[in-house]
């Protein structure tokens, strides 16, 4: 079991049943020294000299989630949630580290200095392990290098309107720019692909009724723009990232993009994967979000040829959140977002144990691929020379999710009255619980940036 020398030395060991590695789940003792992962070993291998055991019972032993599709609003929007009910939220459900998504903020991250004041407004504020992207938009093109080397995670950028003015999409012209200086470090461009001709051409949302909106989001302007994508990055050999993918038709051509060597990668959310646009009532706005909810056969598309297939890299959850004003019930006038940060793996794997899979299954979309995708080399596996960030669940027990019962700012989720399966009974960051039975501490969470963390 073991994978690279170790002294003998640790300060604690934490002894499950079902312990998630690389290699599979299996019954392990993990020993910890520092913050680090020292060794994966047998069950009952023999206690180190002066480790405390944790003996976690029946629940299973994951790698800690790594998150890297949050808007966390905050400087600016902090009535919408703040770093430290996020990370709190992120930490109550098996969440270890985040990154934050450069909009929703004011200012947002589309220049050195105001990475600095995201980063001075999170400081001493975060109970989880916190990370920035920044952002491609027209006024930020030339800068990009600069702001990769402070230390943001790649660049976001929109073919539609994002929902906020202080951050405007990029054209096609603009697209190609971004692309073609970002391949010129090697970075990463993260895209929100609606395209904005097909939003155009589609009625206009308004009113209470979920299929108006349905159709003002149609899966054309995804796939229109991920091919618009997926050539430009073609030509100029960048990394790119297909976020919230929710139209199950983009899926072809993602596949054949990276059979033909296109660096692209692609994630999907919970809601995209648990929620369907036949069962959200008249007026649920807190169902809206962009792209949408779409119908039952498209989620069953995504579970199957997405992540079934290994099309779909990673699942993460685009918690956009807002304050209950905001979400009026009008589709057309209501803030697009949902809140998901503290539910994500009970949502999906209640969903994906209905399905087949396992709990490797849901750790390679849910830790392992996001913190390949961020490029964080010591996040997401069980594994030794790791972080030790772990995630304790007991995947045979549910819960009925109470809004006002959540760490997140405002008790508003698409979630409410469901009854998930898989309860987060601790978090653990570099070594040290964090959470328990949904209790969290003092924030003790670091500010992370590329290529060092």
């Amino acid at each position: 079991m073991q994978e690279q020398p170790w002294d003998g030395e640790a300060e604690l060991v934490l002894r499950s049943p079902r312990v998630v590695t690389p290699q599979g789940e299996r019954p392990a003792s993990v020993a910890v020294a520092g913050e680090r992962i020292a060794a994966v070993l047998p069950y009952d291998a023999p206690l180190p000299a002066g480790a405390e055991l944790v003996d976690l019972g029946e629940d299973a032993l994951l790698p800690g989630l790594v998150d890297t599709h949050v808007h966390v609003n905050d400087p600016g929007r902090a009535e919408w949630e703040g770093f430290p009910t996020a990370t709190r939220a992120a930490a109550a459900g098996g969440v270890t580290t985040l990154v934050d998504m450069p909009l929703n903020s004011l200012p947002p991250t589309v220049h050195t200095a105001h990475l600095r004041t995201k980063q001075a407004a999170a400081e001493g504020r975060v109970h989880i392990d916190t990370g920035f992207w920044g952002g491609a938009v027209p006024e930020s093109l030339g800068g990009l290098q600069r702001l990769h080397e402070a230390g943001v995670f790649g660049f976001k950028c929109f073919l539609s309107p994002s929902g906020v003015e202080e951050f405007p999409e990029l054209d096609a012209a603009g697209l190609d720019a971004a692309l073609a200086e970002v391949a010129a470090f090697d970075g990463l461009l993260i895209v929100h692909a609606e395209d904005p001709t097909a939003l155009g051409e589609a009625p206009q949302p308004h009113g209470p009724g979920y299929g108006g909106f349905l159709a003002s989001r149609p899966p054309a302007a995804e796939e229109e723009a991920i091919g618009l994508l997926l050539r430009l990055a073609r030509r100029h050999g960048t990394r790119v990232h297909v976020l919230h993918l929710s139209s199950a038709g983009a899926l072809p051509l993602l596949a054949a993009a990276r059979a033909e060597g296109v660096r692209v990668t692609a994630e999907s959310c919970p809601h995209f994967l648990t929620l369907t646009a036949e069962e959200v009532p008249d007026g649920a706005t807190e169902f809206k979000c962009c792209p949408p909810i779409r119908g039952a056969a498209n989620r069953d598309a995504l579970w199957g040829e997405g992540l079934g297939a290994g099309v779909l890299d990673c699942i993460v959850s685009d918690h956009s959140p807002c304050t209950p004003e905001l979400k009026d019930g009008d589709f057309g006038s209501a803030w697009g977002g949902i809140s998901s940060l503290q539910l994500g793996l009970p949502a999906v794997w209640t969903e994906a144990r209905r399905r087949g899979h396992g709990l490797g299954d849901v750790v390679r979309w849910m830790a392992t691929g996001p913190a390949a995708v961020a490029g964080l080399a010591r996040k997401g596996a069980v594994a030794p020379g790791m972080d030790a960030d772990f995630a304790v669940l007991a995947p045979e027990e549910t819960f009925t999710v109470e809004p006002a019962r959540l760490h997140h700012r405002n008790p508003v989720t698409a979630y409410a009255g469901r009854t998930l399966e898989g309860v987060v009974t601790s978090t653990w960051l570099r070594g040290r619980r964090i959470s328990a039975h949904g209790r969290t501490g003092e924030p003790t969470g670091r500010l992370i940036e590329r290529g060092r963390s």
